[in-house]
C-alpha cells in the first residue's frame, strides 16, 4: 500500500487542540427530512392557511424553485389548491386527505371488515353521545361538561377529541363503503 499524499500527512501541531465541535453543522440538520418531496410534503400538511411559494419555502427549509416545483405538483395531484395567482398562494385541500384514507381503507379491508369497524366505530359513536348528553360533539363546552361530570378539563377535551375523531373514521368507513349509486352495503350509519 502506497503512503499518502504529504499534504494529506499530519503534523503534531494540527493535534493539540482538540476539534471544535460546536462549530460543526449538527447532524440531525444534515439529514432532516431525507427527501425534498418529503420536506415539502410535510410543510403543505402543515398549512393551516393559504401560504405563498416563499412560506412553503421557509417551512421546507428549500428554495422557492423547488417550492414552486412541488406545489404545481401537489397542485395537479389535487392535495393543494391555488387560492391566488400574484402572489401565487396555495392551501391544503383536506378533502384530497380525506379520499387517500377512504382508497386506502378500501385497500386494506374487504367490505365484511369495513361495515365491522363501522358498527364498532357507530357504538363508540352512541357512548360518546350519551357521555355527553348531546348528538354532536360541536354542542359540547369543555369546561361545563367537565365541571358537571366531576372531571379535569383535560379529560373532557381528550374524551370530546376522540368523539371527532369517531366521527370523522365514520365518514372514511362510509365512503369506503359506498357503491356507484352513493348508497352504503345496507348499513348506512348516517352520522350528522
Amino acid at each position: 500500500m502506497d503512503d499518502p499524499d504529504a499534504d494529506l500527512h499530519t503534523d503534531a501541531d494540527e493535534h493539540a487542540d482538540p476539534p471544535d465541535f460546536d462549530a460543526l453543522t449538527d447532524p440531525t440538520d444534515l439529514v432532516r427530512g431525507g427527501r425534498t418531496r418529503d420536506d415539502f410534503f410535510d410543510a403543505v400538511l402543515g398549512l393551516d392557511e393559504p401560504a405563498t411559494v416563499e412560506e412553503v419555502a421557509e417551512l421546507a427549509g428549500h428554495g422557492p424553485d423547488a417550492a414552486r416545483e412541488y406545489l404545481d405538483w401537489f397542485e395537479r395531484m389535487g392535495m393543494v389548491e391555488r387560492m391566488s395567482e400574484r402572489p401565487a398562494t396555495y392551501q391544503l385541500n383536506r378533502e384530497y386527505l380525506v379520499w387517500r384514507r377512504v382508497q386506502r381503507a378500501k385497500r386494506d379491508h374487504d367490505a365484511e371488515e369495513l361495515v365491522a369497524m363501522l358498527d364498532a366505530e357507530a357504538e363508540r359513536d352512541e357512548a360518546f353521545a350519551a357521555q355527553f348528553d348531546c348528538d354532536h360533539p360541536d354542542q359540547v363546552r369543555v369546561h361545563a361538561h367537565a365541571n358537571t361530570a366531576g372531571t379535569s378539563v383535560e379529560a373532557a377535551w381528550r374524551d370530546l377529541s376522540a368523539w371527532h375523531t369517531t366521527r370523522r373514521r365514520i365518514e372514511i368507513l362510509e365512503r369506503a363503503l359506498a357503491d356507484e349509486t352513493g348508497s352504503t352495503s345496507g348499513r348506512r350509519r348516517g352520522v350528522a
